[in-house]
């Protein structure tokens, strides 16, 4: 069975890592270097760097932060935020990520999808999906959750894996910052329809939230903010615990 990530998410805004709740009231984080050096040093599995406010501004992601902070790291990196084109991505990867992420642009233009897959190969792909339950439904939002559209959240991640997506973050906006549990029944229901990888995100609050993802909608991946940044669960402990569940780890 293939080893559970664990993956801190750094959400950046003005060169700072930042945190809200419900996608609003944003507080800073600390420095998103030194954050990423320390998440490499404690175990974790990957990082995942988020420019929340490029698509809003209409501006690119900071290269020059992205080189920074893969040059503190030896461990699998995914950048997003502004990645428009093939070019955007091509720079990316050349300031030294592993993956790009992304969002509102493939959902304007689900070929972009195609297009970075056979450039660069499905692995290379992760697309970010941010979701609300609206009467009853779930919906895909864009721009950093700020606008509503009418795709339903399932049929958008299934139509995303035939376009090329080689992996799916999929964030709970209800739970996001919550710190009340991931959203276990959309996640395993979205789970069960797509055959590659699924990271979970949104409303980690203690370890046991992890144990329950993971068993409950058998993600390959859980992904949190916080809860890392504050130091209220540090990722050694963390896959201890998962281990003593029986919930197969990389451990140091």
């Amino acid at each position: 069975m293939l080893a559970k990530r664990i993956i801190p998410c750094l959400d950046v805004k003005d060169g700072r890592t930042v945190k809200g709740v419900n996608f609003v009231d944003l507080k800073d984080a600390g420095d998103p270097v030194e954050l990423a050096w320390q998440y490499s040093q404690q175990g974790a599995d990957e990082l995942v760097f988020l420019d929340i406010t490029a698509t809003h501004e209409r501006r690119k992601t900071t290269v020059d932060l992205v080189k920074a902070v893969a040059r503190q790291i030896n461990i699998p990196f995914t950048i997003g935020g502004g990645i428009n084109e093939l070019a955007d991505a091509d720079v990316l990867l050349n300031a030294g990520a592993d993956k790009i992420s992304i969002n509102s642009a493939a959902v304007r233009n689900p070929k972009l999808l195609e297009e970075l897959a056979r450039a660069f190969g499905v692995q290379f792909v992760v697309l970010a999906v941010d979701t609300r339950l609206v009467d009853g439904k779930n919906y895909v939002h864009l721009r950093g959750g700020r606008d509503q559209t009418d795709i339903e959240t399932e049929n958008w991640v299934k139509e995303a894996e035939d376009r090329g997506a080689g992996e799916i973050l999929l964030t709970s906006m209800d739970h996001d910052g919550t710190k009340n549990g991931f959203d276990n029944g959309l996640l395993k229901k979205i789970n069960d329809s797509i055959h590659i990888p699924l990271i979970a995100s949104g409303g980690a609050g203690n370890q046991q939230h992890f144990v329950d993802v993971f068993q409950q909608a058998e993600v390959d991946a859980a992904l949190a903010a916080s809860v890392f940044h504050y130091g209220e669960i540090l990722i050694p402990e963390l896959k201890e615990t998962l281990h003593v569940n029986g919930v197969p780890v990389r451990r140091s």
